[in-house]
This record gives C-alpha cells, sequence and structure tokens, in this order.
C-alpha cells in the first residue's frame, strides 16, 4: 500500500524495511545516556554561568505534577494515583522549596518566553492549588507578555470554572488528552471519557482565549481497528483542534507496570498499526493539517507550522516547540532541564526528592555535560528532525569541521537509504525527502554516536 500525500509518502513496504527500535529524540544525546557523576552541584555551575559572554537567553519552565485520580493501563509517565489532596498540598510546598534553590543559583535573567505543566495530571491540582503555583512563579520569574503557556488536561477532571481559572492565571495553550472515542478501546485500557465531555473542554478553552488546543491520539492500543479510529478522527476533526499528536502505542510491560493489564492478543497486528497510521495522515492531510514531523499535525496557521516554514522549529522535552534559544528549567520528580550544555534531571520518588530538599540540595539525580562532539550531533538531529533537511556547509561553517571526513561512517550508512528513497546527499545539504518523513527518526540515529557503540535497543520503542 502506498499513500501520497502533499508533505509525505507512506509506503508500506519502505516502513517495514525501516521500522526499527528507536528513541524519539527529545534531547541528544537521550535521557538513558545521561551519568550520576553529572549530579546536583555540576547543575548549580550551569545555572550560575547562564550570562557568561554577555548572552543570557530567556527562560522555558516545565513543572512536573505526577499526580492522577485513576490509572490508565497504557501510560508510561512517572505517576502516582492517589485521590488524597493532601499528598499535592505537600508536594507543591516543596515545589515551592525547589524553585526557590533553583533561582537562588540563578545567574542572568528570569524572563519566561515558555511555561509548561505536565504530568500525570496537572488538573489533579485543586483551584486553589493552581492558584499557589503559578503565584509561586511569578514571584521569582517574569512571564513574558504574548509568551507560549501550556498545561496537559484530562476532560474527565476539568469543568467550566477550572478552564476559565485557567485562563485568568495566564495559560493560552491547552492540550487535551482523548487516546480514543471507541468505547471498547477505552474500557480496555481503563479511561472511559466521552465525546461530550472532550468537546466541552474544548469549547471552554476557546472561550477563555486558548490560542492553540493540541488533542493526543495513540495508535496500536488495544481493540483497536481501522474502522473505529475512523469515527474517532471524525468526532475530533469536527471539535476542530489547531494540533494533533498521533502517538504510537509502545508495550513495554516489562518496564511499565500499569501495562502487564493490556492483554498481549487485544493488541492490533501490525498490519492494522499501519493501517491505522496511514488513515490518519490521509484524513488529517485531507482536512488541510500540515505534516510538522514525527507524530505532529498542525493548521497551516498554527505558530507550529509557521515556525517550521521560517526555519524556527525546535525539539525538546515537551516535543515539538517554537522557542529554540531557551534554557530550560524543570521542577518536580523526574523532570529534565537543559542549561546552557548541560541537561539534568531530577530523582523519580516523592522521598528521594522530599529529603533532597529537606536539606537544601537541588533533586538532581544524573546528567551531562556536553562536549563538542555531542553539540555537533544535537545540532544535525535537531535539523532534520526539525526541517527535514541539513546544511552541511552551515554545520562546517559552525563546528569548523570537514563534513564528509568527519562522518565518513554516517554518510556510508546513509547511501542505503538514499538507494531507497528515503533521503538525497549532494555537495551542499541531506535532504529528507516525502518517503522518508515518516522514518526521520531511523535517519537521525546514523548520526547517534552512543547508538553506534551500542546496538541494544530494546529499550526504545518502534519508530513507527
Amino acid at each position: 500500500m502506498s499513500l501520497v500525500t502533499e508533505q509525505l509518502v507512506f509506503d508500506e513496504e519502505v516502513i517495514r524495511r525501516f521500522d526499527v527500535n528507536g528513541p524519539r529524540y527529545t534531547s541528544y544525546p537521550t535521557a538513558d545516556r545521561f551519568v550520576e557523576a553529572f549530579n546536583a552541584d555540576a547543575l548549580r555551575l550551569w545555572l550560575d554561568k547562564r550570562s557568561i559572554g554577555g548572552v543570557c537567553r530567556p527562560l522555558s519552565l516545565y513543572f512536573h505534577i505526577p499526580f492522577c485520580n485513576t490509572i490508565c493501563y497504557y501510560c508510561g509517565c512517572n505517576k502516582t494515583i492517589t485521590k488524597d489532596h493532601g499528598r499535592s498540598a505537600k508536594y507543591l510546598k516543596y515545589l515551592a522549596r525547589e524553585v526557590a534553590l533553583q533561582s537562588a543559583c540563578l545567574d542572568g535573567g528570569r524572563e519566561v518566553a515558555q511555561l509548561h505543566w505536565g504530568g500525570g495530571t496537572p488538573t489533579f491540582l485543586s483551584r486553589e492549588e493552581m492558584r499557589q503555583l503559578m503565584a509561586v512563579t511569578r514571584q521569582y520569574f517574569h512571564l513574558q507578555e504574548g509568551g507560549e503557556f501550556s498545561i496537559e488536561v484530562d476532560p474527565r477532571k476539568v469543568d467550566g470554572e477550572t478552564v476559565a481559572l485557567l485562563g485568568e492565571l495566564g495559560f493560552n495553550r491547552m492540550s487535551v488528552g482523548i487516546q480514543d472515542f471507541d468505547e471498547a478501546v477505552q474500557r480496555a485500557i481503563n479511561r472511559l471519557q466521552s465525546e461530550e465531555e472532550t468537546a466541552r473542554v474544548i469549547h471552554d478553552a476557546r472561550k477563555n482565549g486558548f490560542a492553540s488546543i493540541s488533542v493526543d491520539l495513540i495508535y496500536g492500543l488495544p481493540k483497536q481497528s481501522a474502522a473505529g479510529f475512523a469515527r474517532t478522527l471524525e468526532r475530533v476533526l469536527a471539535m476542530e483542534p489547531d494540533r494533533f499528536s498521533i502517538y504510537n502505542y509502545a508495550h513495554l510491560p516489562g518496564i511499565f507496570k500499569p501495562q502487564r493489564r493490556i492483554l498481549e492478543a487485544d493488541l492490533p497486528s501490525p498490519e492494522t498499526r499501519l493501517a491505522i497510521l496511514a488513515l490518519a495522515i490521509e484524513k488529517l492531510t485531507a482536512a488541510g493539517y500540515v505534516y510538522i514531523g514525527m507524530d505532529h499535525f498542525a493548521r497551516p496557521g498554527d505558530e507550529l507550522a509557521v515556525a517550521q516554514r521560517q526555519g524556527r522549529l525546535h525539539r525538546n522535552f515537551q516535543g515539538y516547540s517554537t522557542h529554540a534559544d531557551c534554557d530550560m528549567l524543570a521542577f518536580g520528580i523526574s523532570s529534565i532541564a537543559k542549561v546552557g550544555p548541560s541537561y539534568a534531571q531530577n530523582v523519580k520518588t516523592l522521598d528521594e526528592y522530599y529529603d533532597l530538599l529537606d536539606a537544601q540540595i537541588l533533586p538532581v539525580f544524573r546528567g551531562v555535560e556536553l562536549n563538542a562532539d555531542d553539540i555537533l550531533r544535537r545540532a544535525i538531529i535537531q535539523a532534520l528532525m526539525c526541517h527535514f533537511e541539513l546544511s552541511i556547509e552551515s554545520i562546517e561553517s559552525a563546528h569548523l569541521i570537514d563534513f564528509k571526513k568527519y562522518f565518513a561512517e554516517e554518510l556510508a550508512d546513509l547511501a542505503q537509504m538514499q538507494a531507497d528513497g528515503l533521503l538525497r546527499v549532494d555537495e551542499e545539504w541531506i535532504t529528507v525527502l516525502p518517503p522518508g518523513r515518516l522514518l526521520v527518526r531511523v535517519i537521525a540515529m546514523v548520526f547517534d554516536r552512543y547508538l553506534r557503540a551500542d546496538r541494544q535497543r530494546k529499550r526504545y520503542s518502534k519508530v513507527i
């Protein structure tokens, strides 16, 4: 089966050949390459060096809210299932401590261009707790007028008053979890969610000034079929979201315990998964959405699509972004910061988090300081993932290398992909062609030095 759209060619045979396990490249090096030798002192050092050379980037802030009322069996996020708001009250108290600690180390400006609350379920917080967290944020930072302030929302837990409060607090972008409207699928993943409550949240968000609304769907879930997913797509398209994220379900029950409640026999076959993906691409592009990359689609006027056309698109831990020049500060368990040429990840359990903050220590678990080779390869992977092309001359000028000599092995590996029509390599450019766009992760993997030395890829999900 071959499906051709304006921006993509969906070639089932080619996809089967290259559908391997690989990273999603929200960072390079990827988080599994971080080391525990990078500790709180290392993060403190880079926070303190932000304005060296007279350049001080704006900030992006990420807050991880790990609490959920109920468990969704497919979920691989770091979360705590509870209905006890005493636990979130305690967590917010410690979040405030972490913000104060990081802020005390921070050199340079406090201008925030981007803010994101993720989870878990950020809307688990009570309205008063939401006000409290935003007040702490504004105490230490200045949120830019016209900045991008987003939150992940579970429509089952949000009413009109809460959406109005989010708008009042400054949020102007929303990501709405749906996954699938098919009732059999919802029962199999323990997430019963009606079309009506979902549509109501989207309507309320528009009424309260939200500039961009994204919806999350997942293909590859138990009990899914192409016909059922087609009905879900039609119902979601009628809600007219600005962006779609259509994720590939990674069934890794050895890593994520809740997934053990999903019966392998209920998972769709590889053929059905590909049929669902092909269907999604066909319907979304026919409805006028632009393929951004990986699993993201956006309306042509949406900021992501505009940023891609203008060469400003970036990729970070929240996926695609319009803010390439930000340092990212991260708060809460398991969250990941990017400051200068470094990444730092927080501890993953509440007890460790609380103990370290009680001792006035930044709760860093691991991280990495990038060397010149890491920075070079990160720039290449970013360009491929965001723009589907790479200027060889710009890389040579920026990093003072001879591209063909430095990447002789990689270029040899790309030759087979070029023969298969995924990309074109000439003297000046590496260009991902329409049949290769869905497989851009595989192309990026060629430039991953850590992956070249480590062929054990079972820790990663399939690229399609």
